[in-house]
């Protein structure tokens, strides 16, 4: 009955265990199922613990390659820079040079694009996209400084957009509607910018309450506002074959070779006929001061140049493309001219209806301004929470998006180049034809299609930002790497992140009160080159570490690729703005030190955390391969602590005493021994590790952490001596604490695992070193104005003394403190040589120290000295032979010192403090180099022999040792009382374990 009741009983604790644990159908149905939801978010731990009747349904649009990254792409990759600066691009840089910035951002996007691809198809992507592929292929700190500069670069991208549609508002579509008007030329683009400012603010708050009402809403404008760019680009398509055969009108008036602005002139010429008169004409008014042809005085210029009208729009088969091939970059103000034009040699002053250039022009500015055309291609990546399947959809819809547009870029440049006159390409505002659209005089059928199609594109543009940026912020805000953007995190009821669109439009403001398109397009080339740097990066990483997880259904990608992606994007940026691209750079680092410093720990599995451990591997493989040199060696720690029944430390500042040592910075290993079995214990190893982790860190101990369970103390701390570090990084100095009390202490196993750590270290041939009174040991947060470290050198080290207080002296709380260096002469020596030999062995190390040295001669040791050393010796040999009880054994000890009471002194090395341990802070026993050799004296073997053990003489080695030392001590004792740290040399411990507590 009681075996059928054991069985039941086990039965039932074994169900209910299996009972706890997942099972695999459930287990599949929740990866089947999975949300989307970003990982680390609340929402997807709560829904977790949340029962399956009270669980919401999540109501996210399930779009399609088509709808949810096709598109997306090429309305943010078809915006402004297309119909508002590629003619003035192709212009300036000539038709070559145009193509070959195109393609080299094109090249750019494409491998980024490869790069992202593979990595999108490593595992679900959930909201978040080109944030979360990053963060989770390279780690926290990396994620979330690239996610937030490209969470700006898409916030100042919005802002491009919107300034791009005010500017083809203003500028071709309502010029009447300007608020801010200036007569004076020199003003008017002053007022202009003012224009810019007060219609962008209108336009921003409109389009973020478009976004504010649901993105649902942008998708549904989207497929309106992508018609109007299709239908813009093909009717440029159309006007170009036209101009083949039949170019339109658009006459261009120039003065000599140089062009002139057609807004003001009412004929190209310099006179006029009304009625059957010849009169002068406006622009003759314009260079001469008199409108009467006689005694007018006139611009030189305008003396000896004719004015002429040359087509505009020559057409595809004019073969103007010849004269479109090279380049023309000017500085600003500078007249737009016509090489091959006739001219006379004379100069003339500058005059304000010329076409004149509005900014100084190279082939970094224009890559600068142009490469913000081609960074669309993360708008579908961007919303992968809202796509049905990201991982197939976003590879597709990117990479034919890129294919798509390249080729209309690629193709236009040269359609440019060969249908419209040079002179009106370099005319940014298309003040030469009439102050129309440069890229609408080409089209068919009219320019009014390029207009409004360009206006309703950079608005879907801007909206499409708008609609990504916030939903990128709170991403990064629901992981909780940066502390202070969680509250960006939350939303409303319908998954809408209220406060990242707040603030996303707050710095979008900023963009538009720079107000000129061609100043904030630079800055959002730098944040956008910098993301897709990072993508290629990461998926470059991965690859050539072969991490196991690294498995992409995306098969066309290679390193070498990424590589490539990568070192063009680093090119791109210091090209197109070398100090824009240092303080993007400099942004990053700060936020990816905010992150290390500051945000929560995450642990991705990212491809960093893998770089790390193969160059761990690599590093340790290296110091393998032959033995340090002196000049690296440094103190690489191992410090012993004692844990007390609650598993608290009991010498904390022995961290303190590591950390502050770390100067040095080596490695430290803070290791602790729990006495039992292992398989009882585990949990108690586990908490003591925690308490000693949370020390470490508030004591700022970087190191390790190591605890062992042992049936013996003893044999914890062996194993800890022994086995802790790996290869090269190993330990080579134990640090422990001095057994305080052992004396008075029952159990004789406190100064016994004391002795027998000494002897492991020392047979292990590591240096040791023993804290004494370490409670009294400044924190870190103390710093002392002055004071002195003072070092008992008695026996050769190897210069470690030397180096533990120059170490000590990099940290602040030691740094104003002088070293004292004191060593021992004996009769024999010549203590004047002594002083200057230790002068320049010091000066040979370059540590700065006071030297003394102190003369011990055998007379200075007094009758008194002599007396009591014989006192301790014998009671040394009694005590150590005879068990006896602790009150025999106070009893024995009051008999020897009553005894001595005669010769009491109030030496601060007395009998008295010996014993009742008062003044034991101060005293540090300290022995010559030999080696103490174990005791020669009777055994007593009942309580007969005691009186004979009294009355034994002990052996005269052992009482010349230690008369030396008792002396020795006085000496560091009325020497160094003052210092603030005493370091000095501990004797070997004796061959002979039946000396033990002589040695002690």
């Amino acid at each position: 009955e009681e075996g059928d009741e054991y069985f039941d009983k086990n039965l039932a604790l074994f169900e209910e265990e299996m009972d706890t644990r997942p099972k695999v159908s459930s287990l599949l149905n929740r990866m089947a199922n999975y949300t989307n939801l970003t990982q680390g978010a609340k929402e997807h731990e709560e829904a977790e613990n949340i029962t399956e009747g009270k669980k919401k349904p999540t109501k996210t649009p399930q779009m399609g390659t088509f709808m949810g990254v096709y598109l997306p792409c090429l309305q943010n990759i078809f915006g402004v820079i297309l119909f508002l600066r590629l003619t003035w691009v192709v212009g300036t840089a000539g038709v070559l040079q145009a193509f070959a910035i195109v393609l080299i951002c094109c090249c750019c996007t494409m491998l980024t694009a490869i790069s992202m691809s593979a990595i999108a198809t490593n595992g679900v992507v959930p909201a978040g996209g080109s944030y979360f592929m990053i963060s989770r292929a390279l780690g926290p700190e990396f994620g979330g400084a690239v996610g937030l500069c490209f969470y700006l670069g898409t916030t100042f991208a919005a802002a491009m957009y919107i300034l791009g549609a005010i500017e083809i508002f203003l500028v071709y579509i309502v010029p009447r509607a300007a608020i801010f008007r200036s007569d004076d030329a020199l003003k008017e683009s002053a007022a202009m910018l003012n224009n810019m400012r007060v219609y962008g603010t209108a336009f921003l708050v409109l389009m973020v309450l478009v976004v504010f009402i649901g993105v649902r809403y942008v998708n549904k404008f989207a497929s309106l506002f992508l018609a109007c760019v299709i239908v813009s680009i093909l009717a440029i398509y159309a006007g170009a074959i036209k101009s083949s055969f039949a170019p339109p009108h658009f006459p261009v008036c120039m003065l000599g070779n140089r062009t002139l602005s057609s807004r003001h002139i009412d004929v190209c010429s310099k006179t006029k006929e009304i009625n059957n008169m010849t009169v002068p004409s406006k622009l003759w008014g314009f260079f001469c001061n008199s409108s009467q042809f006689f005694n007018a005085t006139c611009d030189e210029y305008f003396i000896h140049n004719n004015v002429t009208s040359i087509q505009g729009i020559p057409g595809l088969a004019s073969g103007v493309i010849t004269e479109n091939l090279w380049s023309n970059y000017l500085p600003k103000g500078e007249i737009i001219e016509k090489p091959s034009a006739k001219s006379s040699d004379v100069l003339g002053s500058l005059n304000h209806e010329y076409v004149l250039v509005d900014i100084t022009t190279s082939f970094t500015l224009l890559v600068g301004i142009f490469f913000p055309s081609v960074t669309g291609i993360m708008a579908g990546s961007n919303r992968s929470g809202d796509l049905k399947d990201a991982q197939k959809s976003i590879p597709i819809g990117t990479i034919l998006a890129i294919l798509t547009t390249s080729f209309v870029y690629l193709s236009n440049v040269v359609l440019f180049g060969a249908c419209i006159e040079g002179v009106v390409l370099r005319d940014k505002f298309g003040d030469a034809v009439k102050g129309n659209l440069v890229v609408g005089t080409l089209s068919w059928p009219s320019p009014w299609v390029i207009v409004i199609g360009s206006f309703f594109s950079t608005c879907g543009a801007g909206l499409q930002s708008l609609t990504g940026a916030p939903r990128l912020l709170q991403a990064i805000a629901k992981d909780n790497i940066i502390p202070f953007l969680r509250v960006f995190g939350h939303s409303k009821a319908n998954g809408e992140p209220t406060w990242a669109l707040l603030l996303t439009a707050a710095i979008a403001e900023l963009g538009i009160l720079i107000a000129s398109l061609d100043l904030v397009a630079p800055i959002l080339s730098m944040f956008f080159l910098m993301c897709y740097l990072f993508v290629n990066l990461a998926c470059a990483l991965q690859t050539l570490l072969r991490t196991p997880n690294w498995r992409p259904r995306f098969r066309y990608y290679h390193w070498a690729l990424s590589f490539m992606g990568m070192s063009i994007c680093l090119a791109l940026m210091f090209i197109s703005s070398w100090y824009y691209a240092i303080v993007a750079m400099v942004i990053a680092g700060m936020i990816y030190k905010y992150i290390e410093y500051q945000g929560a720990e995450k642990e991705w599995g990212d491809g960093i955390r893998g770089l790390s451990l193969s160059a761990a591997r690599f590093a340790l493989l290296r110091l393998e391969e032959g033995p340090p040199h002196t000049k690296n060696w440094r103190p690489q720690l191992l410090v012993l602590l004692k844990l007390d029944e609650d598993l608290h430390v009991k010498h904390p500042r022995l961290l303190t005493f590591a950390s502050q040592l770390k100067a040095g910075k080596g490695l430290t290993i803070v290791g602790s021994v729990i006495v039992g079995n292992f398989l009882e214990n585990y949990g108690e190893a586990l908490a003591a590790e925690q308490t000693i982790k949370h020390l470490m860190e508030a004591e700022k101990v970087k190191g390790f952490c190591q605890l062992v369970v042992a049936a013996k103390l003893r044999e914890g701390i062996s194993h800890l001596i022994q086995s802790c570090g790996l290869g090269g990084m190993k330990h080579n100095t134990v640090v422990m604490g001095w057994p305080n009390g052992w004396r008075q202490s029952e159990d004789a196993r406190a100064w016994k695992t004391f002795i027998g750590t000494v002897r492991v270290t020392t047979a292990a041939h590591l240096a040791l070193l023993v804290a004494k009174n370490i409670s009294f040991f400044p924190s870190n947060v103390e710093q002392f104005s002055e004071g002195n470290i003072d070092v008992w050198w008695i026996v050769h080290d190897g210069g470690m003394l030397m180096l533990l207080p120059f170490l000590l002296k990099q940290h602040k709380v030691w740094r104003k403190c002088s070293i004292r260096i004191f060593t021992v002469a004996q009769l024999e020596d010549n203590s004047i040589q002594m002083k200057k030999d230790l002068a320049t062995f010091l000066y040979h190390l370059r540590i700065e120290a006071e030297v003394e040295v102190v003369e011990m001669h055998d007379s200075d040791i007094s009758a008194y000295t002599y007396e009591r050393t014989l006192m301790m010796e014998q009671r040394s040999q009694m005590l150590r032979h005879m068990r006896l009880s602790k009150t025999e054994r106070d009893r024995e000890a009051q008999l020897v010192k009553d005894r001595n009471s005669m010769l009491r002194l109030t030496s601060i090395g007395s009998d008295e403090d010996e014993e009742t341990e008062t003044y034991q802070e101060k005293v540090h026993m300290t022995w010559t180099k030999d080696k103490y050799m174990a005791s020669r004296g009777q055994k007593a073997k009942s309580m007969e022999g005691f009186q004979d053990l009294l009355n034994m003489r002990p052996d005269h080695s052992n009482v010349r040792r230690m008369h030396t030392a008792v002396k020795l001590n006085e000496v560091i004792v009325n020497k160094s009382h003052e210092a603030k740290l005493v370091l000095l040399n501990m004797p070997g411990p004796p061959r002979n374990p039946e000396a033990s507590f002589l040695w002690m």
